[in-house]
């Protein structure tokens, strides 16, 4: 993807595109991101990042981390409980932290993420009428509309888009698109180890 005119739209959460590497200013969580944390409440429209304090959280329990990866501790015991001081509150209203993830109304969508939703809008503006490729990875119909439904619609308006769905089981394009469609109902661990 380095030499790669894209963008990447996710509903993961997982900080997943981040640890490989991929621009962080080509990527929008809509979901949310577990390396942020936010206000429960929340009092106000901010995030957090939160590596170190998971950190601290993680060894605390007896994990190590040898080489950027987490490893049981020789002993085998861990603690199944983080230590009072280490439970992160909110500065403004010291209610407890909590993920930054799309689950009920309390969901912060913070400047980072209204950047986000901008850089994709702008990138897609952009591209709609250059060939482009709408490549989806696994998206299933937990939530439909936030790419598997605009990507349909895309390729279906746009004269030089194409749609590649690639999803074990849910390999599906409509009839409107299936011209410029290419659908595989395959592993995508698989498919990508083949690459």
């Amino acid at each position: 993807m380095k030499e790669k005119d894209y963008f990447v739209l996710t509903t993961n959460v997982d900080h997943c595109f981040q640890k490989a590497e991929f621009d962080k200013s080509r990527i929008f969580y809509t979901q949310g991101d577990y390396g942020l944390f936010q206000c429960s409440e929340p009092c106000h429209k901010e995030t957090y990042d939160n590596e170190e304090a998971i950190k601290k959280m993680v060894l605390s329990q007896g994990f190590q981390i040898k080489d950027g990866e987490l490893q049981k501790p020789e002993n085998g015991e861990i603690k199944l409980t983080v230590p009072t001081g280490l439970i992160p509150y909110c500065p403004h209203c010291g209610k407890p932290m909590s993920m930054n993830l799309r689950s009920d109304q309390t969901f912060v969508e913070d400047d980072g993420w209204h950047q986000a939703a901008e850089r994709y809008e702008k990138f897609i503006q952009e591209h709609k009428k250059q060939k482009i490729v709408f490549l989806e990875l696994g998206v299933g119909y937990n939530t439909p509309g936030i790419i598997k439904y605009p990507f349909w619609q895309m390729t279906n308006s746009f004269q030089h888009a194409f749609y590649v769905c690639l999803n074990q089981g849910e390999a599906y394009a409509p009839d409107e698109i299936r011209r410029k469609s290419v659908c595989m109902n395959e592993d995508i661990g698989e498919v990508l180890k083949e690459l």
